[in-house]
């Protein structure tokens, strides 16, 4: 699976930084508005302790991580679904990606050009959702006219009809400023709306850009009551310290686990994805799945050919493996188990497909 992460805010709040922490891929981060016009891209792996530790239990020649596309996308601006900035064309690359971090500003350093009179990180959440509805509503009204001519030349289409009243449901919420990716919505309603590319459908996570001092309690609290899932990050301080090992992370007071690290696997979890694993000595390796999916499409990640020709899979759990230290000792304690095409794969599996392929 491709996966894409957009990094999106208001010019100056730190994205490029970020983007630069994450990929450790060196971009134009000057100081001034729109720096960034067309967007960075850059693919990082997902941190996973699991692999390092089957790959030393099978004593793996390589190991592959899953991996995440972040984008770069230049800061937008009050306006932006008007044009303003250069808004219409961020606002495009945002529809490409699968999820978005809001890069939220938080940090008050006044040698950094404000664009914003004041720092507000509710309130720049609300221009950066207001624009993404806007811009929303621009696609659902366009579309709510043609089904009406639609439905006009094809009366009691029951597809259309399903499809108008879905449609209607959006752009009510959306004139009501909600984000549609809060509303509860029934399988076929968001498959429906997803094939809009509509920006509010995008899942999102809000990273507040300053130190923990620097991030009011008030705005801690709105984000726990409406659960956003966010995260509190000094992006300067994880750039400056991107390249420290564990031991000079410690000396100068830094959590072992970097802030960069987990909230790479935080936008791992927000698109609701599980890891399997492969693992021998030629590679130990993590693929990505939906949550929910059985055997057969496992083996699709591997090789198309796998879940054409499934057969079945011989499936253990990463930790239990490493109890019996290796696939004899499951086998001989019978936790290597034979499951079928009806198996739904859970975070964490090893797994290896028999196919006839």
């Amino acid at each position: 699976m491709s996966l894409s992460i957009g990094i999106v805010g208001l010019p100056n709040v730190g994205k490029s930084t970020l983007f630069q922490a994450i990929t450790k891929k060196e971009v134009d981060r000057a100081n001034y508005p729109f720096c960034t016009i067309d967007p960075n891209i850059g693919v990082v792996a997902v941190p996973d302790e699991r692999i390092d530790k089957l790959a030393e239990l099978t004593l793996s020649v390589k190991k592959i991580y899953t991996t995440v596309e972040f984008v770069d996308i230049a800061g937008l601006v009050k306006g932006a679904s008007q044009g303003e900035g250069l808004g219409n064309k961020f606002l495009a690359n945002i529809r490409e990606v699968d999820a978005i971090v809001y890069v939220l500003r938080c940090f008050s350093k006044e040698d950094i050009i404000n664009t914003r009179s004041k720092i507000d990180v509710l309130e720049d959440k609300e221009i950066l959702d207001m624009e993404m509805i806007l811009k929303d509503l621009e696609t659902i009204d366009k579309r709510v006219e043609s089904l009406g001519k639609e439905l006009k030349a094809k009366a009691k289409d029951k597809n259309l009809e399903s499809e108008m009243s879905t449609i209607l449901k959006a752009q009510k919420i959306l004139h009501q400023g909600g984000i549609l990716t809060e509303t509860q919505w029934s399988d076929e309603e968001r498959k429906m709306l997803n094939s809009y590319q509509l920006l509010s459908m995008k899942k999102r996570f809000f990273l507040l850009n300053g130190t923990d001092g620097e991030v009011s309690v008030e705005a801690v609290k709105a984000f726990e009551q409406n659960n956003w899932p966010f995260l509190i990050v000094d992006v300067l301080t994880e750039l400056e310290a991107a390249d420290f090992d564990t031991e000079q992370r410690v000396s100068f007071g830094l959590p072992v686990e970097t802030q960069l690290d987990l909230l790479i696997r935080e936008c791992y979890k927000l698109l609701d994805l599980i890891s399997f694993f492969t693992t021998g000595p030629d590679e130990t390796r993590g693929w990505t799945l939906k949550r929910g999916s059985v055997a057969p499409q496992a083996g699709g990640a591997i090789h198309t050919d796998f879940e054409t020709h499934f057969i079945k899979a011989m499936v253990i759990n990463w930790k239990e493996l490493l109890d019996c230290n290796g696939f004899s000792g499951a086998r001989e304690k019978g936790l290597l188990r034979t499951e079928g095409k009806e198996y739904i794969v859970q975070d964490g599996d090893v797994i290896e497909i028999k196919s006839d392929a």
